[in-house]
């Protein structure tokens, strides 16, 4: 197939093809089983069934070449649109793979309520390869007892289980990068590793076929929306893969830094980050063929948005471009969240202040609360970080996460202590900005340190591959969809103040307060059962009883007097005034 586009007059380049027929959109025409229509005209001209059709380069600003490559023969159908500008190796304009128009799928078992604003979403991050196999005829390489290798995860898998994700009531879902990666693999880490991941591209305009095709990740994105769920791309705009066609082609080797080359450089902006060729994005034409990559894909499939990796070592130039050509292309509404490596509300300040992202990942997060709820550090001292968290920009936010892919799991770093981790649960959120979940936490996916962070999301006995039979953890699950639903009935845990209200030596109650409500928060991480006495928020005065929404407890209000709440040992409350608390029934899942 063409991966891309030539320089102008150097012959097209036809390299190895999907196992599959790609088919979709492409401008004005659809290609549909085995034939190309054009939309505007009707006409339809016969293409190949059996072998790989893909759009080749677009001569002129008046039309769109379909190329099919069948037995030698090259079919050409020139149509009468406009071609839309796609930049290619060496700048010349090339179409990239398209995705074939699905129906609008049948309304779907479970629907969760989408969310009405990012700050209100609750984000679930799946690493794709490890998550559920749905399309065992792509399974090339896969071997599930090398934890470095392909399990065979895809976008088929994760859109059947889209069902799961609603029933857990998550409005956002995060999935690591698609596109083509490398076919071989590294050992530097002691062990054949390969791009499983994602991370590691070889061709940014194809979709890894062990991932799927183009046509599934629209289809898996067509319904998530009907599911009520918002989808974001993991992008990569800093690195190629080792060793990618992107260093060996002599068209494109100079677009790169390498080790090889000796022109890695030593800073965040030139290193070459483990290793990886370094793209030299503050070239025009680099930034127009990775932008062309990312941002066409994203029209093409209908994204809500990406998520960017090593933000720190790209420029801020390149982000500001960036920022600019997904609002003029995607939307003003297209929501961008970053990786920097460390980030908090101060160190991603720099990319917020020029609005060159929506959101960054609060790395600060998973090892202060994990601390916490061990016993480290006091009860105030937490509280205060907690509420020093709400110092972001405006305009701006948080993801706070307690595991990832790249940091070791929450679970493992608590010793598998349920419990505790529970604990950590409520505390992610009852806090202000983005929840992100990171797959399989919520049924007990204990993990480990890399590359244990990325085992199999465990599937219990449905026989989901690559996780059938590993054991899961319902009741864990159940705390995770009730706090999920006590988040998004009470929108003062998402968007409200903190305060903190009472302090003991393992007690903590903070209250979270918008123009509508105030809920407080109450935990104990003591192994012991205690009791806080805490004062009644000014928002509480003249109300009877408040209702602790976890358990249904009611608890009566004197005038005037703090209301001494038990605690049990590792446990935490989340109290609502209890007129409040009766009229706001859990969200419908339509």
């Amino acid at each position: 197939m063409f991966t891309s586009a030539p320089r102008p007059g150097m012959p097209l380049e036809v390299r190895p093809a999907w196992r599959s027929v790609q088919t979709g959109p492409v401008g004005s025409e659809t290609l549909v089983r085995g034939s190309l229509r054009t939309r505007k005209s009707g006409r339809l001209a016969t293409v190949c069934r059996t072998t790989v059709c893909h759009t080749a380069v677009c001569h002129t600003a008046v039309c769109r070449t379909a190329v099919c490559l069948a037995s030698g023969l090259l079919l050409f159908l020139v149509s009468s649109t406009a071609c839309t500008s796609t930049s290619g190796v060496g700048g010349a304009a090339v179409a990239p793979p398209t995705a074939a128009a699905t129906p609008l799928p049948a309304t779907p078992a479970v629907r969760v309520q989408p969310q009405s604003e990012w700050a209100e979403a609750v984000l679930y991050f799946v690493v794709l390869d490890r998550y559920a196999d749905g399309d065992p005829d792509n399974d090339t390489g896969v071997d599930r007892d090398a934890k470095g290798a392909f399990h065979g995860g895809d976008l088929v898998g994760l859109r059947e289980r889209l069902d799961d994700l609603a029933d857990l009531g998550i409005t956002a879902l995060w999935i690591t990068p698609v596109v083509k990666n490398i076919d071989g693999f590294v050992t530097g880490a002691g062990f054949p590793d390969w791009g499983y991941h994602g991370y590691w591209a070889d061709d940014f305009y194809r979709v890894d076929p062990r991932f799927g095709t183009e046509a599934e990740l629209k289809q898996l994105v067509d319904d998530a929306h009907a599911h009520g769920i918002a989808v974001l791309l993991d992008v990569v705009y800093n690195h190629a893969g080792y060793d990618s066609r992107y260093l060996t082609d002599p068209k494109t080797r100079g677009w790169l830094r390498s080790e090889d080359q000796g022109t890695c450089g030593s800073d965040d902006l030139t290193s070459c980050l483990s290793g990886l060729p370094d793209f030299r994005t503050e070239l025009p034409e680099v930034r127009d063929f990775l932008l062309e990559a990312h941002l066409g894909r994203a029209e093409r499939v209908g994204l809500d948005g990406f998520r960017l990796d090593t933000v720190k070592h790209v420029s801020h130039d390149f982000w500001q471009e960036h920022r600019r050509r997904t609002r003029e292309r995607l939307g003003d509404d297209f929501f961008l969240v970053g990786e920097v490596w460390g980030g908090d509300a101060k160190s991603l300040d720099p990319w917020f202040e020029t609005d060159e992202m929506d959101a960054g990942f609060d790395f600060s997060f998973q090892g202060s609360t994990l601390g916490f709820v061990q016993g480290r550090g006091r009860p105030v001292a937490y509280d205060r970080y907690l509420e020093k968290r709400h110092e972001v920009r405006e305009g701006h936010l948080l993801a706070h996460f307690l595991g990832s892919h790249d940091t070791p799991t929450a679970l493992y770093q608590l010793g598998g202590d349920v419990a505790l981790f529970r604990l950590a649960a409520l505390l992610q959120l009852t806090t202000a900005g983005i929840p992100t979940i990171y797959y399989g936490e919520e049924v007990g996916r204990v993990g480990g340190d890399w590359p244990e962070n990325r085992s199999d999301m465990p599937w219990g006995a449905t026989g989901v591959e690559p996780g059938a039979g590993d054991p899961r953890d319902e009741a864990l699950r159940g705390f995770y969809k009730q706090l999920i639903s006590i988040r998004r009935a009470h929108p003062a845990l998402w968007r409200g103040d903190h305060h903190g209200l009472a302090f003991g030596t393992d007690q903590l109650a903070f209250a979270r307060s918008d123009a509508d409500e105030t809920v407080v928060v109450a935990v104990n991480r003591a192994a012991e059962a205690g009791t806080l006495a805490v004062a009644s928020p000014a928002a509480w005065s003249g109300a009877g009883a408040v209702v602790d929404l976890l358990t249904g407890e009611r608890f009566e209000l004197t005038p005037g007097a703090e209301l001494e709440l038990p605690l049990a040992a590792l446990s935490g409350r989340i109290l609502a005034v209890e007129d409040t608390a009766s009229t706001r029934t859990r969200l419908d899942k339509e």
